[in-house]
């Protein structure tokens, strides 16, 4: 099992993310993330989880939702087990720029080019990593400790500690795990979609605590208890959210009723909706010095602004909203 790099081999990089490796590693081996599967009767007490590590370090809790969902998907798919101890990431972005290419010869795959946006290159064991075939796009298992992390890649400070590089792969060995396609096919793509809005959930969770810690230390001024009051209805309305899509992921988790993408579409729209009116809120009410004097604050801020980008804004909208013409009557 590969060693977690000493940051300060490499004298530009931040320290964050050897400590969020270290939090990452101590989830793992302590049997934090032995989580319930999604679907499995207790999908709230997964989601939980995920909120209480988002409310903890966002750059973990991305850390670990990824392990808990290449478990997930492991299982999904019929994959190798993980091994105890190991740490997964899943790295399936394709955003514009170098592309991951897989070929089949000699009985085995490989893996050459770049891929982007890796959580945990450092800090992952095992990935699941999504590629390109003749076949089309495919999800393949690999080892990292053969895999080359571009240090520098990730220059933002925002999740600086989710340690999320490009990868270069030179001829890796690859399994492939499910045929071509399977990886959004399955229904547990669209439950996974819900579970990183219980990371954002929780985030903006602690980020709104700061406002409601003041007020219960001083008089704030009935404008602050006005945005407290409108956080609070933004959270618990994204808190019962949460509860409500895990109950019907619970009672389809097969998701025959085909529910799957337009929930998971719906929830991730709220969660950003409501990070987004949580951190502007927090800020009005209490102006500069939370960001300027407490670094955990500031940090959980810039964290959350980073993290809730994953969710692809007016293109995630518009597909909600033609997913919802094309049911028709609707539940409002």
């Amino acid at each position: 099992m590969r060693a977690v790099p000493d940051a300060a081999a490499h004298g530009a990089e931040p320290a964050t993310w050897q400590s969020a490796a270290a939090a990452f590693r101590g989830a793992v081996e302590s049997g934090r993330l032995d989580l319930p599967l999604p679907g499995s009767g207790r999908t709230r007490e997964r989601w939980a989880r995920f909120a209480e590590l988002g409310g903890e370090d966002l750059s973990v809790a991305r850390l670990a939702e990824g392990h808990a969902d290449a478990v997930a998907i492991l299982a999904e798919l019929e994959g190798p087990a993980p091994a105890p101890g190991s740490r997964w990431g899943v790295w399936a972005a394709h955003p514009p720029g170098p592309k991951l290419e897989a070929h089949h010869g000699g009985g085995r795959w490989r893996l050459s080019g770049t891929k982007r946006y890796c959580s945990g290159a450092r800090i992952c064991t095992h990935a699941l990593v999504t590629a390109d075939t003749r076949d089309g796009r495919r999800l393949f298992a690999v080892a990292a400790d053969t895999l080359a992390p571009v240090l520098g890649s990730w220059p933002a400070t925002g999740m600086a500690g989710s340690d999320t590089l490009d990868v270069d792969f030179e001829n890796v060995p690859a399994q492939p795990v499910g045929v071509p396609g399977a990886y959004v096919e399955r229904p547990g793509f669209a439950h996974g979609g819900v579970g990183v809005a219980a990371c954002w959930y929780g985030g903006a969770r602690a980020v709104g605590r700061a406002l409601l810690a003041a007020a219960e230390r001083r008089d704030v001024g009935p404008h602050a208890l006005a945005h407290l009051g409108a956080v609070d209805i933004a959270l618990r309305t994204l808190g019962t959210a949460l509860d409500n899509a895990a109950d019907e992921i619970d009672a389809d988790p097969a998701d025959r009723k085909g529910a799957g993408r337009l929930r998971a579409l719906r929830v991730r729209a709220l969660a950003d909706a409501v990070a987004a009116e949580v951190m502007d809120r927090v800020g009005r009410a209490l102006g500069a010095g939370p960001l300027c004097l407490d670094e955990a604050h500031s940090r959980r801020v810039a964290d959350l602004t980073v993290y809730i980008r994953q969710h692809h804004a007016e293109l995630s909208l518009a597909e909600l909203g033609g997913l919802v013409a094309e049911q028709g009557e609707t539940q409002w």
